[in-house]
C-alpha cells in the first residue's frame, strides 16, 4: 500500500486522482488545499457573477468525489514545505503529512506591481478563485465605478461577469492592445471594438501608477475615479514549494514528459509546471485548463506505478466575450494566409511547410483538426490549407489521406 499526497485542488488535482486509481484501487490519497472549497472548474467564477451558473454547477466533479476514490481531504489548510528526504508535507498548522509519492499541483497566483498608495484602497480583489468571486459579489452595486487593471484573459472575463450588475466599467493596460498575450493588432482591434460596443471603456498603452483612497493616477497622468478596484495584471506560477526542497524550478517548475521534477518521488501538474511546448520546440509554462488534467492524470498514473507520456502538448484558449467566440493556438511564425469577413476572422501562420499557429474569431467549431496539424507535425502539401480558410472539416486532407486517418470509404 502506498501513501499518495496531492497538494492542491483544482483541475490537475482532479486529474491526479483519478490517474491513480486506473492503477492502484485501494491505496491512501491525501489532498491538501488552502481553499475550502469542492473541485470546481475555475474558468467559471466570471459566469457565476453573471448568473450564468450556481456554486452547485460549479463543482468540477460530484459530491462524492472525494469518498468514491477513497480521498482524505485537507482544505483549507496550507502546505508550506517539503522535506524531500524525509518524505514529509508541513502544513502552516504544524501538521505533518508523509508520502511515497507527491503530486504538487499548486497552480498559480496573481502577480501585482508594486505600485504606491495600494494599501490605501480598500475595496481591492484579485480574480482568480471562487472566493475572490464571492467577495467581488458582496461589494458590487448598481452605482459601482469599477476599474480594472489588466486587459488579459482574467481582467476581461471578470468585466464581462460583472457588466449588468455595476454602472462603469474600465479597463486599463500598458499593453497597446487587449489580450496581448493571445492576439496580434489586427485581431485585437475587432475584439476590442466589440468589447467596447457592449460597454466596456479601455486606456490601452497606460496603466495605474499609483492610487489614493479611490482615485488611480494613471502613467499618462490621468486621473481615474472608481469604487471598487479590480488588479488582473497577470500570473506567477506556485513554484515555492518545489523550489526550497531542492527542485528544478524556471519560470514554472521543471518537469519531464512523465511529470517527474528533479527530486525522486515529487511530481507536478498543472499551472505551477513547465513543460515542453512542441509548438516552439523548448519548454514554457502552458497555463490552460485541458493541459492541467492532462498533466494531472499522466502524473497519477505513473504515481502508481503505471506508465504514461504527457507529450505535444501546445499553447490553446478558447474564450468568448459577450457571444463573440475565438480560438487560438500554437506560436505566430511564418507567412499568414487568411480569410476575413464581417463575422469575424481565420488566420493561420504557416512556417516550412507545417501549421504553426491559428488565430480564429468568430465560427470556432471543428477546430480540432488544426490543433491536430500542428501537434503532428502534418506536412501542408499533404492537405489542403485554402480550403480551411472557410471551413474546416476532414475534406482538407487528401482522399489516401483519409483513408488512412479514418477508414472506410471516404
Amino acid at each position: 500500500m502506498k501513501n499518495y499526497v496531492i497538494i492542491g485542488n483544482g483541475t490537475a488535482a482532479a486529474g491526479v486522482i483519478e490517474g491513480i486509481r486506473t492503477a492502484d484501487r485501494d491505496s491512501k490519497i491525501t489532498v491538501i488545499s488552502d481553499e475550502h472549497h469542492h473541485v470546481y472548474g475555475r474558468p467559471l467564477i466570471s459566469y457565476y457573477l453573471e448568473g450564468k451558473t450556481d456554486l452547485s454547477r460549479m463543482k468540477y466533479r460530484p459530491d462524492d468525489f472525494y469518498t468514491k476514490n477513497g480521498c482524505e481531504t485537507l482544505l483549507g489548510k496550507k502546505a508550506v514545505s517539503v522535506d524531500a528526504d524525509k518524505k514529509t508535507v508541513t502544513l502552516e498548522t504544524g501538521e505533518v503529512i508523509t508520502y511515497d509519492a507527491l503530486c504538487v499541483a499548486t497552480g498559480s497566483r496573481p502577480f501585482v506591481p508594486p505600485m504606491e498608495g495600494l494599501d490605501s484602497v480598500t475595496e481591492k480583489f484579485g480574480f482568480m478563485k471562487l472566493d475572490d468571486a464571492l467577495s467581488i459579489e458582496k461589494a458590487l452595486t448598481k452605482d459601482s465605478r469599477v476599474l480594472i487593471v489588466g486587459a488579459g484573459l482574467i481582467g476581461l472575463k471578470c468585466a464581462e461577469g460583472i457588466k449588468e450588475k455595476v454602472r462603469s466599467i474600465t479597463v486599463c493596460d500598458l499593453a497597446d492592445r487587449v489580450l496581448s498575450s493571445i492576439l496580434d493588432n489586427d485581431c485585437a482591434a475587432i475584439v476590442q471594438k466589440h468589447l467596447e460596443e457592449n460597454g466596456i471603456t479601455f486606456l490601452l498603452s497606460d496603466t495605474a501608477s499609483s492610487f489614493t483612497d479611490n482615485e488611480a493616477k494613471m502613467k499618462s497622468g490621468k486621473t481615474v475615479s472608481f469604487d471598487i478596484l479590480i488588479l488582473a495584471v497577470g500570473v506567477r506560477a506556485n513554484t515555492e514549494l518545489v523550489k526550497n526542497a531542492g527542485g528544478a524550478v524556471n519560470r514554472g517548475i521543471v518537469v519531464n514528459e512523465k511529470l517527474e521534477t528533479s527530486i525522486p518521488g515529487v511530481y507536478a501538474a498543472g499551472d505551477c509546471t513547465e513543460g515542453f511546448d512542441s509548438s516552439i520546440g523548448a519548454n514554457r509554462v502552458l497555463a490552460i485548463l485541458p493541459n492541467a488534467y492532462m498533466q494531472g492524470y499522466a502524473a497519477g498514473i505513473n504515481m502508481a506505478g503505471g506508465k504514461k507520456e504527457h507529450a505535444n502538448a501546445i499553447p490553446m484558449n478558447s474564450i468568448g466575450f459577450f457571444g463573440l467566440h475565438m480560438m487560438t493556438a500554437g506560436s505566430y511564425e511564418g507567412e499568414i494566409i487568411e480569410e476575413k469577413t464581417d463575422a469575424g476572422i481565420r488566420r493561420y501562420f504557416i512556417k516550412d511547410n507545417l501549421l504553426k499557429g491559428f488565430i480564429i474569431i468568430g465560427d470556432t467549431t471543428r477546430t480540432g483538426i488544426l490543433t491536430s496539424l500542428i501537434r503532428d507535425k502534418v506536412p501542408l502539401d499533404t492537405v489542403d490549407i485554402n480550403e480551411a480558410k472557410t471551413d474546416v472539416s476532414n475534406m482538407i486532407f487528401s482522399k489516401e489521406a483519409r483513408r488512412k486517418k479514418f477508414g472506410g470509404v471516404v
